[in-house]
């Protein structure tokens, strides 16, 4: 396919880029960029008043195939994360069976070849069966195609095993990705420990439970040079440890969720289920460090932690419902309402950590919108608004309690080497 996009606003933070370009592509490739091209036999999108940007990644997301194709597949996942954006998507391996061999990783590559709309990432497993007490072959699973382990979902609770883990990890290169929660800590928990946990009548789960873990991993990566990653930060503690963490030269990255960042634990006073997520929603002090932690670059990325679940799972009461909500479809206006309008993010800001960041910490070769490269290219309508409306969602999961929020931040087109993977209709001419 031959594509011209045509007058957009080219954000690219990689290379130093925040001007109006039009952009070539040919051949699955970035053909050219400059003030103004003119090509014939080309398909021509009218891209003016956009916001044209490296293609975004979501580094932590949930596909539940194998095993849970009730939940979501990896075609569903895919064309979902393809309307919110995103062109590539790293899938942790709590499935079932679980990602903890290199045949299972083989298969969520050949799937994602088959019926993927997007590049799909696979994250393998720290230890086998996600059990904690023996090591998969991080080996293995890197020749397999794994960009990162990780046991998300199930906390590495042995520091023994977690630091062989890290020192395993460092011969292949590999960034370990910690879920991190004292299971102990946070035992028969349905929120967050705190004034509406006691109001609402439920049990809590108390920030130190993440925090624990946050230090007790970085203590480990500072012991064996382990690259580090701590999924969805939640606390106020955990940004500040991650913060120190980094003045002292310790590899550790982290992300955030737009739910952290968005909610507090209030939104769970009308005992709505999709507002029940592991880690919790938290108090509004932790929302505020969390938004300052992306503001000032302590927080490396955002992440949606898209979680599927299906209505039986979550129309039950609040302590029995399963933990999680998506957000593949949200997460890009999440942050551009919550984030950039607000003034809190720049575009370019936003752009590193939807997409420069991610790419960095699971080591991706992304060289942003330059002649050469590989055409993943997110086209965003920034000003333009919509309501939430799950029933209009790809994911096979409704889980979001976002429903009926009106958002900002729309995504025009998602382009996946070369090819259109989503096309909003009617958003823009076709010349």
């Amino acid at each position: 396919m031959r594509l011209l996009l045509k007058g957009g606003r080219v954000v690219d933070p990689r290379n130093g880029l925040d001007e109006t370009r039009d952009v070539l592509i040919e051949g699955g490739k970035v053909l050219a960029v400059d003030a103004t091209i003119d090509a014939e036999g080309v398909r021509t999108l009218g891209v003016e008043g956009k916001v044209v940007v490296p293609g975004l990644i979501d580094m932590h997301v949930h596909l539940r195939e194998p095993g849970r194709e009730d939940e979501e597949t990896i075609e569903s996942g895919t064309r979902a994360a393809a309307r919110g954006g995103f062109v590539a998507v790293a899938c942790m391996p709590n499935t079932n069976p679980p990602l903890d061999t290199g045949a299972a990783v083989r298969f969520v590559v050949s799937r994602a070849r088959e019926t993927g709309h997007v590049r799909v990432l696979p994250v393998g497993a720290i230890t086998k069966g996600l059990a904690g007490a023996e090591l998969a072959e991080a080996g293995e699973l890197r020749r397999a195609g794994a960009v990162a382990v990780s046991d998300d979902g199930h906390p590495v609770m042995n520091s023994g095993i977690m630091r062989h883990a890290m020192e395993y990890a460092c011969m292949f290169d590999l960034p370990i990705i910690s879920h991190a929660e004292d299971a102990e800590l946070s035992a028969g928990g349905a929120m967050n420990e705190g004034y509406w946990s006691t109001r609402l009548g439920l049990p809590g789960i108390p920030a130190a439970a993440e925090e624990a873990m946050v230090a007790r991993d970085i203590l480990l990566a500072g012991l064996t040079g382990a690259r580090l990653h701590i999924a969805h930060v939640s606390t106020a503690g955990s940004v500040e440890l991650v913060r120190r963490a980094k003045e002292k030269g310790v590899a550790v990255t982290c992300e955030a969720t737009p739910h952290h960042f968005s909610l507090t634990d209030e939104a769970v006073a009308g005992y709505d289920t999709n507002t029940k997520v592991n880690p919790p929603l938290r108090c509004a002090s932790d929302v505020e460090a969390v938004r300052r932690g992306l503001a000032d670059g302590v927080i490396d990325a955002i992440a949606s932690d898209h979680a599927p679940h299906t209505v039986e799972e979550k129309e039950v009461e609040y302590e029995l419902a399963a933990f999680g909500m998506i957000g593949l479809e949200t997460s890009l206006a999440l942050a551009v309402t919550g984030l950039v309008r607000p003034g809190l993010l720049t575009l370019d800001q936003l752009v590193e950590r939807m997409s420069c960041g991610p790419a960095r910490i699971l080591g991706l070769d992304w060289p942003g919108i330059v002649p050469g490269a590989e055409a993943n290219i997110t086209v965003i309508d920034p000003d333009a608004s919509f309501l939430v409306d799950p029933a209009e969602f790809a994911s096979l999961s409704r889980n979001t309690p976002f429903a009926g929020r009106r958002l900002f931040g729309k995504v025009a087109a998602t382009i996946v080497a070369g090819k259109l993977a989503y096309e909003a209709p009617g958003v823009w001419p076709t010349r």
